[in-house]
């Protein structure tokens, strides 16, 4: 028996702490990667009910699945851009706000609503240094134009994306000010440029006097977020303990033989490994001199220090020996009252968790 736990107290908590830090400004719930793994539905009602009436999504399915499941009338903010003509005709019935992040989407755009017969809602978004969707600060000539001359367009907000705001306070200051010498230019050429964002989860933490008019956050909810700020973490995975023994000394467990025992030890193995995201980690997909050598002073402290993954079982913390199995994990209990069919707590990240159903508390 496994199955992830979601319980809405901690993610009313969060949306409370992140309200407080938004002040006046509009919070858009982002609700993509299925809600970050905890189902979207859910998600959104548990926004909706703390007083977010705002979401964002990336795919037509979301977008599609939060119509048909209630809400009907909420602002839905499309954050992925397209100039693909099917993916645009089937969102128009569905009454996003498009992101329009370059003059071919708009031209696309504008051409579709034309033939439907509607006018489309849009937000422009500006590439401030994270390099994906966005026209560049400089092409004004690129943007004006959306404003002033696509009559099938109503854009009413525009908005830009932080890529350091956890870790590099110059950078961000300096994305900070690039979007705002856009918002400035535009008022300068007479074009009100609409409800303006730029601060995600971790810059609504660190960055609030830069709110603008509106907020976006994600993992914020969820409490995974550098530096804790009264955020709680959400979601863990339940299981049992599916098997107990006494392993002698000198005997090992796990592919490779990755742990021997220098004594005998009890050990319990739970049904939850790899696969279904417990010990698995992101970020390390950047091989820069730097990046290199930040993982080979990781390596050091771990070496020096030691690293262990920890579960929990009856409220105590236990080691976990060897690899982590694909399914299964062994787990030190010599010092604990255990017994076969008790609980085990084991934390893991919804956005890598699968392999078991989503229960919401």
């Amino acid at each position: 028996m496994k199955r992830y736990l979601v319980e809405r107290e901690l993610i009313q908590n969060n949306i409370q702490v992140l309200q407080k830090k938004a002040g006046s400004a509009v919070i858009w719930a982002v609700l993509k990667g299925n809600g970050y793994g905890l189902g979207l539905l859910p998600m959104a009602e548990t926004c909706r009910a703390a007083g977010l009436d705002h979401f964002a999504v990336t795919e037509i399915a979301e977008a599609r699945a939060l119509r048909e499941g209630g809400f009907e009338t909420e602002p839905i903010l499309m954050l992925q851009p397209t100039a693909d003509a099917d993916e645009i005709t089937a969102l128009l019935p569905l009454h996003v706000i498009f992101t329009i992040s370059s003059i071919e989407d708009a031209s696309v755009l504008a051409g579709l609503a034309a033939q439907a017969g509607v006018t489309a809602e849009a937000h422009i978004k500006i590439d401030t240094g994270m390099g994906r969707y966005g026209f560049l600060p400089e092409e004004m000539e690129k943007i004006t134009p959306v404003y002033h001359y696509m009559d099938t367009i109503h854009v009413t907000g525009i908005y830009t994306h932080l890529h350091s705001a956890f870790c590099d306070k110059k950078a961000t200051k300096a994305q900070i000010e690039s979007f705002s010498r856009v918002l400035a230019a535009l008022r300068e050429a007479g074009i009100e440029p609409g409800m303006a964002h730029i601060l995600n989860s971790s810059g609504v933490l660190h960055f609030s006097g830069a709110a603008m008019d509106a907020v976006r956050v994600g993992s914020a909810l969820l409490g995974r977020v550098h530096g804790g700020h009264g955020l709680k973490r959400v979601g863990y995975c339940e299981t049992q303990v599916e098997e107990l023994k006494w392993l002698p000394k000198g005997h090992t467990t796990g592919y490779g033989a990755g742990w021997k025992a220098k004594r005998p030890t009890r050990v319990a193995i739970l049904p939850v490994g790899w696969y279904n995201g417990f010990g698995c980690e992101m970020g390390n997909d950047l091989f820069r001199f730097r990046d290199c050598l930040r993982r080979i002073a990781a390596s050091l402290r771990t070496m020096l220090f030691g690293k262990a993954y920890y579960v929990t079982i009856n409220g105590k913390r236990c080691k976990v020996l060897g690899h982590i199995g694909m399914l299964h994990t062994a787990a030190d209990v010599s010092g604990i009252q255990c017994s076969l069919g008790d609980m085990a707590r084991v934390e893991i990240n919804p956005l890598m968790q699968k392999g078991m159903d989503v229960e919401w508390r």
